[in-house]
């Protein structure tokens, strides 16, 4: 029989973490890691929650940033990176994901600001219809940026809309006043 020492137990447990790893959490059963490269830098995961609509499972969302906050106003008002990415759980059509973050913006908006970006909302919307029908297991991500939001579908970038005012607006439709999914705001901000 193989003698094992009373602290090994820790140390073994401690190994297989950092081999299996290193995930902040797991959501739905997706698993979501504790940090992001972006091209500035690192960014850490804040929260992460699931979407989902009349008992239907929509996606995971994480949030990501360069430091936790549970301030909505600080993430929405940062100038630096920021990443939301969403892991979906069921196939959606572009379409459908264009209209719904369509009426987040609407929601979340109000009429002059929705004018100020009118331009890159409209290029926004041909980008993401432009993505096809996003499938189950597929990640979006939305890398808001000083400059630009850059959106990627499964690690390949698809596009950029320019201008830090849209990034800002886009991030009301999960952290707004009338977020999309109240549950999902509290736990993207790490409530």
């Amino acid at each position: 029989m193989i003698a094992i020492h009373r602290y090994a137990g820790p140390l073994v447990a401690a190994a297989l973490f950092v081999a299996s790893g290193a995930y902040a959490a797991e959501v739905a059963g997706v698993k979501l890691d504790d940090s992001q490269r972006v091209a500035s830098g690192e960014l850490l995961l804040n929260g992460a929650g699931l979407r989902s609509k009349l008992f239907i499972k929509l996606y995971v969302a994480a949030l990501y940033l360069p430091q936790k906050t549970s301030a909505a106003a600080a993430v929405l008002d940062a100038p630096g990176p920021r990443r939301m990415q969403l892991r979906l759980l069921r196939d959606i059509g572009a379409e459908t994901l264009h209209g719904a973050l369509e009426d987040g913006l609407a929601n979340n908006n109000t009429a002059v600001e929705l004018d100020a970006i009118k331009a890159q909302s409209e290029q926004f919307g041909t980008l993401m219809k432009g993505l096809g029908k996003v499938k189950e297991g597929d990640s979006v991500t939305l890398d808001f940026g000083a400059e630009a939001l850059v959106v990627s579908l499964n690690g390949e970038v698809r596009g950029k809309v320019a201008g830090a005012a849209f990034g800002k607006a886009l991030l009301k439709v999960w952290l707004g006043e009338k977020p999309a999914d109240a549950a999902l705001k509290k736990a993207l901000l790490g409530n």
